[in-house]
């Protein structure tokens, strides 16, 4: 039966032990979630107690993990919840760990689309593409629908006007693409495409 030989403050994060087991760094945790399991150093640890030790140290290696990747760069809480299921971190972990940095305010889907909405207006992006995007990481429609109309406001961008324009452009770059290869002149294309404005 596995041994507790070790509990000492964690230098490196305030209001956390080190926990060794059997001579062996187990993890870094909550001193007061080891509270309520009520620890003794030398004492022999149940298994309900080593299972409730692994538990908490998959939230925290999970949490870490998610924190490494927001310091990167913003996420979706469906993005973020996949990304860290692709790297092998259990299911309930990864969802205990993203709920606590949602109460940090450090995971908040409605502040990352609204900021990935507002980039990708100023880069050109239409709204569809942008709204597609935004589901596609995982983020509620009504929430995307919102940041997408906020972002296109913001950037005095008209949906139709710009809808318009690319049609047009498009219109363009088709009849120039037939004309070439029907070896008929511009200006007959030109008398027989209707313009509409």
């Amino acid at each position: 039966m596995p041994t507790l030989t070790g509990i000492a403050p964690d230098p490196r994060q305030p209001g956390y032990r080190l926990v060794e087991v059997d001579r062996g760094r187990f993890a870094s945790l909550p001193a007061d979630a080891l509270e309520l399991l009520g620890l003794r150093v030398g004492a022999a640890l149940a298994p309900a107690v080593l299972d409730r030790l692994s538990e908490l140290a998959d939230v925290e290696a999970a949490q870490r993990a998610a924190l490494r990747a927001l310091a990167r760069r913003a996420h979706a809480w469906r993005d973020l919840e996949r990304r860290l299921a692709k790297k092998q971190h259990p299911p309930a972990a990864v969802r205990a760990a993203l709920e606590r940095l949602t109460a940090r305010g450090l995971l908040d889907d409605r502040r990352f689309a609204e900021q990935y909405a507002a980039v990708r207006a100023t880069r050109g992006k239409g709204p569809a593409r942008i709204l597609t995007d935004l589901l596609a990481q995982g983020v509620e429609r009504g929430v995307a629908e919102a940041a997408v109309g906020r972002a296109l406001e913001e950037e005095g961008i008209d949906p139709q006007v710009e809808a318009r324009a690319a049609a047009a452009k498009r219109a363009r770059q088709l009849s120039r693409r037939w004309c070439g290869a029907a070896g008929c002149s511009r200006f007959w294309c030109a008398a027989v495409t209707p313009v509409r404005r």
